[in-house]
C-alpha cells in the first residue's frame, strides 16, 4: 500500500477473488485428476494456448495470438507491455468491446448480406434481425473462449443493448443505448465502477458521440477516421492521467493504423487460424504464416515510435482540484468549431499542465518508508534533491518493487529524477528492483556497499568518509570503513539524515558484528528520533546494546506480510518496545510517511494503509 501504487487488493475484490496462493516446487507433486466436462471450456482454451505456443516459434507474437483468442495475456512480457503503452495500442492486446465489436459487427453486416441473397428465407425472418443473433451467438462464443472475463462481460451487455434494438425493431438514439448499456452493466456488476477499464471505454464512446455528433461531416473515410481518433486522443487524455496512467502522444498516428489493421485482417485472421489448430495443423500453418508476418512487422514499427523522444506524456503528481477545470477545457475543446470561446478549452487545461505537487522547503526533510513487502526502501526529499535507499526485490521477471512500487511513488509526487540512489547491499530484497528503476527514470548517482555485485554500471562505494549536505539537510554514511571486508547483510551502507527537528538513522541488514563496531566507534551518531529495524527485525541484529544507544522515538520495520522468515521476531519487538519506541511495520501501517521540520519538529507519521483504507482492504 503505497501513494500512486497499484491497490492490489482492491484489484483481487473487483475480481472476485477472496484466497490466493501457489504450488510450491517439489517432486512429490501429483496431478490428482484429469478435468471433467465441467471444465470443457477451460480444456479448450489451454488446449488452444498449446497449440498457438507450438505452432508460432517466436514467443513475442505467439504470446499476442493468445492474449487475441483467448484473453490469456501472461505471455506478454513486461517489456511488450511498456511498448504497447507508450504507442497507446495496450487496448488492442485485451479483449473487450473493441474486440467483441469487431467480431460481432463482421458476423452481422456477412451474415445479413448472405441472408438477404435468398427471398424465401427474408420472408420467415428479415435479414437484419437474423443477423443480430448470429452476431450475438459469435460475440457469446467469443466471450467464452476469453473466459467471461469481466470486460468481455460488459462488451456482451453494450452488443446486447445495440442488438435488441434491432431485434425488436426499435430505432433508439446512441446517447439512449449508451445510457442503457451502463445502467445494466453497474446493476449486474456494481463493482464494476472501480475499474479503470469501465470508465475508459464508456467514456471513449461518450467522447466519440460529444465529439462527432451533429457535425457536418469531413470529407473522406481517412480524415474522419482521423478526427476519431483525435477526439478520442483529447477526450481521454485528462482522464488517463487521473487514473495515473501514461498518455502516448503519438497514439492517434498509430492507432489511425493499427485499429482498422487488427479490426479488419489481424483479429479475425487470429481466430481463423486458431480455431483451425483444432481441425488440421497443416493448414493451420498456412493460415499463420501471413498473420505472424504482420505481427513481426507490427511489433517493429511500434518499437520504432516508441524510442521517439516525447513519445510518452507522464504528468505525475496532480492536484485533485484541477480536475473540474481540465474537464470544461476538454468539452470546450471537442466543441463544435463554430461555438464561441472554443480557444478557452486550452486556458482551462492550464492548470492541469502546470501545477506541480507540494514539495518540502528550505531545511524540511520529507521521509518515507515505502511498503515493499519483504525488503526495504526509503525515499528521501528535500527542497530540491531526492535520494532512494534500496529499491525493493525483484519477484519475476514481469514484477519488481522498483517499477511497481518506487516510480510510482516518485511519479505521484512529481518527482522527475533521483540525485542518488543507495543500494545498502547487493541482496535482491534490498537492490533487486534497481535495474528497471534506472531504466524508468533518471539516475544521477548511485551508491551500495557491494558496489562490485550490483549489476549496474557506475555503481560507485559507500564509505563513512563521505558527507554532504542538501538543503540544510545534513547527509553521513556511518558504515561501512573505507577497507571493510564484509560481505552480505554486514557490508550494507548505514546512513544518518538530520535537521533541526531530528536524526533518521537507516540501518539496512547489519547485524551484531557491525552494531558492535557502530557502539564503539561512532556511540554519539546512535541517538536518534527515528530508526529504520536492522534486518527486517531479524534476531541476527537489534543486539540490547545497540537499541539501548539507540533509544528512538519511532522503531520502524519493513518486513512482508506474514513472511516465511517470520520478521519481526517477537523478542526484537519486544527489545525496541522496552525503550518506549513506537514500533510501526509497513505490513500492517503500508507506506510510512514522516516529515521533519524545523520549526514544528517531527510531526505524527502517516501511515499510508490508514490513510487509504477502503472497506475491501485487510484490517
Amino acid at each position: 500500500m503505497n501513494p500512486g501504487g497499484f491497490d492490489y487488493e482492491g484489484w483481487l475484490f473487483r475480481a472476485g477473488v477472496h484466497v490466493t496462493g501457489y504450488v510450491r516446487e517439489s517432486s512429490e507433486n501429483r496431478r490428482l485428476a484429469e478435468s471433467d466436462a465441467g471444465y470443457l471450456l477451460q480444456s479448450l482454451r489451454q488446449t488452444l494456448r498449446d497449440r498457438i505456443n507450438h505452432a508460432v516459434t517466436d514467443p513475442s507474437v505467439a504470446g499476442m495470438i493468445v492474449a487475441l483468442v483467448i484473453g490469456d495475456r501472461s505471455g506478454l512480457s513486461r517489456e511488450q507491455w511498456d511498448l504497447f503503452s507508450h504507442t497507446g495500442t495496450n487496448h488492442l492486446m485485451a479483449i473487450s468491446g473493441l474486440h467483441i465489436g469487431i467480431v460481432a459487427g463482421l458476423v452481422f453486416f456477412l451474415f445479413r448480406w448472405l441472408w438477404s441473397r435468398s427471398s424465401r428465407l427474408c420472408l420467415y425472418w428479415p435479414a437484419p434481425q437474423a443477423a443480430a443473433v448470429a452476431a450475438m451467438l459469435v460475440a457469446l462464443f467469443y466471450a467464452a473462449l476469453a473466459g467471461f472475463a469481466i470486460p468481455t462481460q460488459r462488451a456482451l451487455i453494450m452488443l446486447a443493448v445495440v442488438m435488441g434494438g434491432i431485434l425488436l425493431r426499435r430505432q433508439q438514439r446512441a446517447s439512449h443505448i449508451l445510457s442503457l448499456a451502463l445502467l445494466l452493466v453497474v446493476v449486474i456488476d456494481p463493482q464494476a465502477v472501480m475499474s479503470a477499464g469501465f470508465w475508459l471505454s464508456f467514456s471513449a464512446v461518450a467522447i466519440i458521440l460529444y465529439g462527432l455528433s451533429g457535425r457536418i461531416h469531413s470529407k473522406g473515410l481517412w480524415r474522419k477516421w482521423g478526427q476519431v481518433q483525435w477526439v478520442v486522443a483529447v477526450g481521454l487524455a485528462p482522464l488517463l492521467l487521473a487514473w495515473g496512467m501514461q498518455v502516448s502522444l503519438f497514439a492517434p498516428l498509430v492507432n489511425m493504423i493499427a485499429v482498422p489493421l487488427f479490426s479488419l485482417f489481424i483479429v479475425p485472421m487470429a481466430l481463423l487460424s486458431s480455431l483451425m489448430l483444432l481441425v488440421s495443423e497443416g493448414v493451420a500453418g498456412w493460415m499463420l504464416w501471413p498473420l505472424v508476418w504482420v505481427l513481426e512487422r507490427v511489433i517493429s514499427l511500434l518499437d520504432l515510435v516508441a524510442t521517439q523522444a516525447y513519445a510518452v506524456w507522464d504528468q505525475g503528481g496532480i492536484s485533485t482540484w484541477t480536475w473540474f477545470p481540465a474537464a470544461m477545457g476538454t468539452l470546450l475543446l471537442l466543441a463544435p468549431a463554430g461555438l464561441p470561446g472554443r480557444w478557452l478549452g486550452g486556458i482551462f487545461l492550464l492548470p492541469l499542465l502546470l501545477i506541480r505537487p507540494h514539495a518540502p522547503t528550505a531545511g524540511v526533510l520529507w521521509f518515507t518508508l515505502l511498503d515493499v513487502g519483504q525488503g526495504l526502501s526509503a525515499v528521501i526529499q528535500t527542497q530540491r534533491h531526492t535520494l532512494v535507499f534500496d529499491t525493493g526485490a525483484r519477484f519475476s521477471d514481469n514484477f519488481d518493487a522498483g517499477s511497481a512500487v518506487v516510480v510510482p511513488f516518485l511519479r505521484q509526487a512529481g518527482i522527475s529524477h533521483i540525485d542518488r540512489l543507495i543500494l545498502s547491499n547487493a541482496d535482491n530484497d534490498h537492490a533487486g528492483g534497481a535495474s528497471k528503476l534506472v531504466e524508468k527514470m533518471a539516475v544521477y548517482e548511485i551508491l551500495s556497499g557491494e558496489s562490485d555485485s550490483v549489476p549496474l554500471d557506475h555503481v560507485q562505494p559507500c564509505t563513512n568518509q563521505e558527507e554532504w549536505q542538501w538543503d540544510g539537510i545534513t547527509f553521513r554514511f556511518l558504515y561501512p570503513t573505507v577497507n571493510s571486508q564484509n560481505k552480505g547483510n554486514n557490508a550494507s551502507c548505514v546512513l544518518l539524515v538530520e535537521n533541526a527537528a531530528g536524526r533518521i538513522l537507516l540501518a539496512a541488514d547489519i547485524e551484531k558484528k557491525v552494531e558492535s563496531w557502530l557502539l564503539n566507534n561512532m556511540p554519539e551518531q546512535l541517538a536518534v528520533d527515528i530508526i529504520q529495524v536492522p534486518h527486517h527485525g531479524s534476531k541476527t541484529s537489534s543486539t540490547l546494546d545497540f537499541v539501548t544507544a539507540v533509544s528512538p522515538d519511532y522503531a520502524l520495520i519493513s518486513a512482508g506480510y506474514r513472511n516465511r522468515y517470520r520478521f519481526p521476531r517477537p523478542e526484537i519487538v519486544q527489545r525496541w518496545q522496552a525503550v518506549d519506541a513506537v514500533l510501526l511495520n509497513t505490513a500492517e501501517q503500508g507506506a510510512i510517511r514522516y516529515r521533519l521540520h524545523p520549526v514544528e519538529g517531527i510531526l505524527k507519521p502517516e501511515s499510508y494503509r490508514l490513510d487509504a483504507k477502503r472497506y475491501w482492504h485487510l484490517d
